[in-house]
């Protein structure tokens, strides 16, 4: 909406016309430039290779997470059965020491 403003070269007849869309654009403009603090929006392409190597980030990071808690599962198991074994190694000195 602004460019057809810029190329009516700022026509009086065009701000009328256009008016209530043009304050909008300005008021959505000063938000962007508060949000963003003066800076101005990074381009799409950047934004790609951000996300790219954010998404193998996640895909490495993931991998080790997921080994960790294979890690963990087994560890709980371990655990347990040791629990388990020491369990019965104890009801049986408990067996023998009531006789």
């Amino acid at each position: 909406m602004f460019d057809g403003y810029k190329a009516a070269r700022y026509s009086k007849k065009y701000l009328a016309q256009h008016e209530a869309k043009l304050a909008t654009y300005r008021a959505a403009k000063d938000t962007m430039n508060t949000i963003l603090n003066g800076a101005k929006l990074p381009k799409i392409e950047a934004l790609k290779k951000s996300r790219r190597e954010l998404a193998g980030q996640k895909k490495e990071l993931y991998a080790e997470y997921r080994e960790a808690q294979r890690q963990m599962r087994e560890a709980v198991a371990v655990k347990a059965n040791v629990d388990h074994l020491l369990d019965i190694t104890d009801e049986r000195e408990n067996k023998a020491q009531e006789r």
